[in-house]
């Protein structure tokens, strides 16, 4: 429709991101760890312990677990490794969140590859990656200046995925945008349980910043879905489907406004939507004590959303917004996911064994207690199981495994079944997409 912003094509296949120069620059150092390996060993590397995935900017299931360096004396020392997908990478992390090169250089040397047999940290910066690294990041460090359809310039600029990474743009975007702008929109995704929650906990607790207002996307499809229909029949109109899965969008109001933050809901339209369904959303959304306003822009573009705009500035210039974080640096690293399970996706407890609570208190030993935590979970459900939709309560939330990104500043929690490297579905996309006559591009929506 007309809510876009291009070129399209490009963003979607290459430049998104710069994802292949993060790529790069995170294999790189798997390469140089390997290499040290190879060569002797002086850092006394314990190669059981080597905690470096490498990362591929690919769906491949195949390579989430793999044996490396088979093939003889020359190949190097044969151990177990993986890949994970490049925006769940560190480093993906680390362009996001530092400020400029000479933070990026630093939180990339603060990366911790893998540990002796005494279990001392060796770090990037011992392996003497991290110049190389910035030199390949140091044009990926510029935001990428695109505009939308009517004009209006727009930053792309790092994509961390919320359900694995913590699912926010880049902090030299955002405050390179305050800088030049009256009002900036930033998008925090996938569920506002994910992105917003890292948004405000992760970003905006390292970075200084502190939003004015929220704005929660829904669609009449998704809270239909919500209450219990097919995708195959969220056409035809159900109001009482509507009205069921409305919970989940209460949910997210609620969770919003727990860090002091006012939210508006935007109804991205659609033209299967009818006006009692929308009518039904509007009033749910009131009794929850906000506004939902019906958006336009996909058939009209900023015309269509106008409503919304104005609303949206009206509240970022009222002052209303009180933000606070939801949890303390000095809390302890375990109840930090605990907070984020009870209070953002209501579970009951966090299941975790021995092993990752030891662990998580080993981190908090070695200095590393006040960092936030990043949840890894599916975006389907306030839950850890996919198919459990509305805003379930009585369940609970197993943390699988946990990951230090020292460098990032952040400890990942490994939720349910969540994979750090997707796999391809039965028909993958890249099926449809492919060169016309004219050679334009054809598939990729």
């Amino acid at each position: 429709g007309y809510a876009q912003i291009v070129p399209m094509e490009e963003m979607n296949l290459h430049f998104t991101g710069d994802f292949h120069a993060i790529t790069s620059a995170h294999n790189l150092l798997s390469a140089m760890i390997d290499n040290h390996i190879y060569w002797g060993n002086e850092l006394e590397i314990d190669t059981r312990r080597v905690v470096w995935r490498r990362v591929l900017d690919m769906n491949d299931r195949a390579l989430r677990d793999v044996v490396t360096s088979l093939g003889g004396v020359s190949n190097g020392f044969p151990r177990q490794a993986g890949f994970d997908i490049t925006v769940a990478s560190e480093v993906m992390a680390i362009l996001c969140l530092a400020n400029d090169l000479d933070d990026l250089k630093k939180r990339l040397g603060d990366i911790i590859v893998a540990y002796r047999r005494d279990r001392s940290p060796v770090y990037c910066r011992d392996i003497k990656a991290d110049g190389a690294m910035t030199v390949l990041l140091q044009q990926a460090m510029q935001p990428n200046l695109v505009q939308t359809l009517e004009n209006n310039p727009a930053f792309v600029h790092g994509g961390p995925f919320a359900n694995i990474a913590h699912g926010c743009n880049s902090v030299v975007a955002t405050t390179t945008a305050l800088k030049i702008a009256d009002y900036v929109v930033t998008e925090a995704g996938f569920g506002a349980d994910l992105g917003a929650e890292k948004f405000m906990n992760i970003k905006c607790r390292k970075a200084g910043l502190a939003p004015d207002a929220v704005v929660i996307v829904a669609t009449v499809r998704a809270m239909k879905m919500n209450g219990g229909v097919k995708k195959d029949d969220l056409g035809a109109e159900n109001v009482a489907a509507v009205e069921a899965g409305c919970s989940n969008l209460g949910r997210h109001i609620e969770n919003v406004k727990s860090f002091g933050v006012p939210a508006v809901v935007a109804i991205n339209h659609f033209v299967t939507d009818t006006d009692a369904e929308v009518a039904a959303v509007k009033a749910y959304v009131e009794e929850m004590g906000s506004e939902a306003i019906l958006c336009k822009h996909w058939a009209h573009g900023s015309e269509g959303i106008k409503d919304l705009a104005v609303r949206v500035a009206e509240i970022a210039d009222s002052g209303m917004s009180q933000f606070s974080p939801l949890y303390p640096d000095d809390m302890g690293l375990f109840q930090k996911i605990e907070t984020v399970a009870k209070r953002i996706y209501r579970a009951d407890e966090v299941l975790a064994d021995k092993k990752i609570r030891d662990q998580l208190k080993a981190w908090e030993e070695a200095g590393y207690g006040d960092l936030p935590v990043c949840m890894a979970k599916t975006q389907y459900s306030f839950s850890t199981d996919p198919n459990l939709r509305g805003a379930p309560t009585g369940h609970s939330l197993p943390v699988r495994e946990v990951r230090l990104s020292a460098g990032a500043g952040f400890i990942v929690a490994i939720c349910g079944e969540i994979m750090t490297m997707p796999g391809l579905p039965r028909v993958p996309a890249a099926e449809s997409i492919m060169l016309n006559d004219n050679g334009d591009i054809e598939g990729l929506f």
